[in-house]
């Protein structure tokens, strides 16, 4: 078995195929880091290319609408290394809810968008929400409230300390009738399968745990894989290609090595883990006799019905030397605050002129000062020099900004799509992912709402100001929908146990198989998913199918 990329979806088949005994190579673009390669540098992690590829050697093409030139860009990277973006996430960890799997029967059609329900249920995937969580390691408290999906037990790790200021935004929330409910975290709160705890740093979000803390696949999931003796790891190993053989099964994958080799890989299964993004382009980049236009592509619908997550945000500002009596609070130092709002996450009615929304996340922000220097200095039509910038640094640096994202659906739409270009290479002198974005107007309408519920719970609080920082956005490292999954082969890619219906032994594991965004971050349903695909997988291979 050959698995390409090591993150949510790769991680979990090579587990269990290791597990039962099977033979695996799975292939990692980028390097294999250690503990102690990670550390709180922001220029290494943030600004270079530790984690994202240089633009100039693996740029994305991007355009806003396909009457718009592309133009070069790293937008919808996600990380090239063992792990994937596993190893520099926050780590929210959401569910999807039952009614993500039954959009379009919920909603009915809506004009302009690609609405398709899941081929599987809620119900179906609920066990393996249970394994993922479990065997990443999660910290969290289920406590009921209205919006909560089902669940069968708590999460397998207490939860993290939360910031102070939580009990405030519990407070804001309920005086307006809302819930704010604790966050899941993929860090863990205490000492679990021999991994250390979380040591409250408060650089997380953006760079490695140097304790191991962070559940990433790298800390978890590949190293038990690797205990099994059946899973050999290769970083620095970048896909080239899928071969197929006479009769269109795929039969190899060809890769160049750590040294620049060219290799190639004989396998009975492929399984493709490499984002929504960059499996659509290995798979558009797999052209042969049988399928010329791709792999897997004979209803040309690899990389079409591309999705990420619609992306507001506000920002609330308070001085702690104005304020810190008033507010004893906002001197604490713990980092994380770990709640959030579900409340309009399916209206009731399109009084607002949506009924799909998403969920609000409350946090600090971000400490890197390199990146809050360089926002301020570029703030105006002129950017902010000399005495000026140097006055709203030191501002910036007496305040604590509270702020909150937005994760809501991103509806599907003929207009979003993944292509290649084979005018524009990379350094391995393959042609190019060429994303194609044009909003849903109904994403817009949902953000802005969310948005302005956001700010009503930061005005509770009696901050100096509240900034809006956004409410068109899209968060690209959230991928999905390249390779939908479902039951008719010529509305979709993938079956419903992720198999191409084209190519009977190639899998597609990551966030390709999803015809609906969610209004959740996804990691968790991909390692989900993933697992559920794994098992499936193993008790064909045991059939001898």
């Amino acid at each position: 078995m050959v698995i390409i990329g090591s993150g949510a979806g790769g991680a979990p088949m090579a587990l269990e195929l290791g597990r039962a005994g099977f033979k695996v190579v799975l292939l990692e673009k980028g390097a294999w880091y250690k503990q102690e390669d990670f550390v709180h540098d922001e220029i290494l992690n943030s600004r270079r290319n530790f984690f994202m590829p240089l633009p100039w050697d693996e740029p994305h093409l991007w355009r806003a609408g396909a009457d718009k030139p592309y133009s070069r860009t790293n937008e919808a990277w996600t990380a090239n290394c063992v792990g994937g973006g596993t190893v520099h996430m926050s780590g929210y960890f959401y569910r999807l809810k039952p009614v993500d799997f039954r959009l379009k029967s919920e909603l009915g059609a809506v004009p302009g968008a690609n609405l398709a329900d899941w081929p599987i249920t809620y119900a179906e995937l609920a066990p393996y929400y249970d394994k993922a969580e479990e065997e990443l390691g999660v910290s969290g408290n289920a406590t009921p409230h209205p919006f909560l999906e089902p669940r069968t037990k708590n999460y397998p790790v207490p939860p993290l300390a939360s910031h102070p200021v939580a009990e405030e935004i519990e407070k804001a929330c309920k005086q307006l009738g809302w819930h704010a409910v604790r966050t899941a975290r993929a860090i863990l709160s205490t000492s679990y399968r021999g991994r250390s705890p979380c040591v409250y740093c408060t650089l997380c979000g953006s760079y490695g745990c140097e304790h191991g803390a962070k559940s990433s696949t790298a800390a978890s999931l590949i190293p038990a894989a690797l205990a099994t003796g059946k899973v050999e790891l290769r970083p620095r190993s970048m896909a080239k290609e899928i071969a197929v053989d006479a009769k269109g099964n795929a039969k190899s994958v060809v890769y160049v090595d750590q040294d620049g080799v060219e290799q190639e890989q004989p396998a009975k299964v492929v399984v493709v883990s490499a984002t929504a993004v960059e499996s659509a382009r290995l798979l558009l980049n797999s052209k042969s006799s049988r399928f010329p236009n791709g792999l897997a592509n004979d209803n040309a619908l690899v990389g079409k019905n591309l999705v990420f997550s619609s992306f507001g945000q506000s920002k609330a500002t308070f001085s702690v030397a104005k304020r810190g009596k008033e507010l004893p609070w906002l001197t604490a130092t713990a980092p994380f605050v770990d709640r959030g709002m579900q409340d309009f996450y399916l209206m009731p009615d399109d009084k607002f002129g949506f009924r799909k929304g998403g969920t609000l996340g409350f946090m600090w922000a971000h400490p890197n000062p390199i990146f809050a220097a360089v926002g301020i200095a570029k703030k105006g039509e002129r950017g902010i020099f000399g005495k000026a910038l140097k006055d709203k640094l030191r501002e910036y640096r007496d305040s604590r900004i509270l702020e909150f994202e937005i994760y809501g659906e991103f509806l599907s739409n003929p207009d979003t799509y993944v292509g290649v270009d084979p005018n524009v290479k990379d350094k391995y002198g393959l042609p190019v992912a060429a994303i194609t974005i044009k909003r849903h107007p109904l994403d817009f309408k949902m953000t802005q709402f969310l948005v302005e519920r956001g700010e009503e719970v930061l005005s509770l609080l009696k901050p100096d100001k509240v900034d809006r920082v956004g409410t068109a956005g899209e968060t690209t490292i959230l991928q999905g929908g390249t390779c939908r999954f479902g039951n008719d082969p010529a509305t979709s890619v993938l079956d419903k146990d992720c198999r191409a219906h084209a190519v009977k032994n190639l899998y597609v594991v990551d966030g390709s198989f999803m015809p609906t965004s969610g209004g959740v971050p996804i990691t968790l349903t991909i390692a989900a998913n993933s697992f559920r695909v794994a098992d499936r997988l193993v008790q064909r291979l045991k059939k001898g199918a």
